[in-house]
């Protein structure tokens, strides 16, 4: 892994440096911004960053020695140790978070490429991968095809999903709030400290963005008939349009729709409780909870280890924030 950095100068002419590998930045705009959001209000939101390392072992240990205070106390357990963490439980992704940077702050995570690529095609916690069904912005992306390979799948897995949860005939606003919900479903943070028109605020403030994102594949489909001008969508909701779909979906998923449909003790063949769902009138809402089922386990095991990771004062100081937020948004909304 190359030694070079990232650098964010801060207000203090000094430095913010990270190990570069490669860098993807969440949030291009902050997504839970509202119609006129002034310029303070928008310096005051939290950017989020993913790092995807090869080795995270290196890259902790040249981050230790750059950004030590980023860390809370797992600091003192060094490189091995944290990266074990951050391999082992929760989600794969080691956070620090409330970060000074370029008069702004911010938060970042470490995932290693394999997991990422693990859960981008196959669902495994929805995580990394849901976050990755909204626009982002990629800062430095080395050169591999496995992992973009992975990229254009999960995006793909996230409009195949989504289509199984709605009607006949929808909106690409419709779709995108779906999609941009999938890795909402389940979450016990949206019932605790996120604002609950969250998702209404991603797709708002960032349509355009979807829809470049979006369009290529919705375009290629077979399954959908999309007309861009209209902004209108027309799916396949015959029982093989949608077993076709449903054999198409994340192995995890498909595995978690078999378990809910599955009686205990009896063996049956993934597809063929998959051609069964595809005949149920439910089948959008079987795939509703299988989505739920994964994003909740990993949402909870990983916010456990955030507790950890960000330290005692930065998870209350953190919490704090998001109810504030849940609170401006619920006053907004009466």
């Amino acid at each position: 892994m190359s030694g070079t950095l990232i650098r964010w100068p801060n207000n203090k002419n000094k430095r913010c440096e990270m190990p570069k590998y490669r860098c993807w930045r969440l949030k291009e705009v902050p997504s839970d911004l509202v119609a006129g959001t002034t310029q303070g209000e928008l310096e005051k939101n939290m950017l989020d960053f993913i790092f995807s390392v090869d080795d995270p072992v290196t890259w902790h240990t040249m981050n230790l020695m750059q950004n030590r205070k980023h860390y809370s106390f797992l600091k003192y357990l060094g490189p091995k140790k944290i990266s074990s963490i951050q391999n082992g439980h929760g989600a794969g992704v080691y956070y620090n978070t409330l970060v000074p940077a370029d008069g702004r702050i911010i938060k970042y995570g470490i995932i290693s490429t394999d997991t990422m690529i693990e859960d981008l095609l196959h669902w495994k916690t929805l995580y990394i991968a849901g976050r990755l069904h909204k626009p982002v912005k990629i800062l430095l992306q080395n050169d591999n095809g496995k992992l973009r390979a992975a990229l254009v799948a999960n995006l793909k897995s996230a409009v195949t999903a989504s289509f199984l949860m709605l009607p006949e005939s929808f909106s690409e606003e419709d779709l995108f709030m779906q999609i941009a919900g999938l890795s909402y479903s389940g979450d016990f943070r949206m019932v605790l400290g996120e604002d609950k028109s969250k998702v209404f605020n991603i797709v708002r403030e960032n349509m355009q963005n979807f829809q470049l994102l979006y369009s290529s594949i919705l375009q290629e489909c077979p399954q959908v008939v999309y007309k861009p001008q209209q902004g209108k969508l027309e799916v396949d909701k015959s029982p093989e349009g949608q077993f076709t779909q449903l054999m198409a979906l994340p192995r995890t998923l498909q595995q978690r729709i078999t378990l809910l449909m599955d009686p205990p003790g009896k063996n049956h063949d993934v597809e063929e409780i998959l051609l069964q769902v595809a005949q149920d009138p439910d089948c959008g809402t079987v795939v509703h909870q299988g989505i739920s089922s994964i994003v909740k386990s990993s949402s909870i095991t990983q916010s456990l280890k955030g507790i950890a990771t960000a330290g005692l004062m930065k998870t209350v100081s953190y919490s704090a924030k998001k109810v504030q937020k849940m609170w401006k948004g619920w006053r907004r909304r009466t």
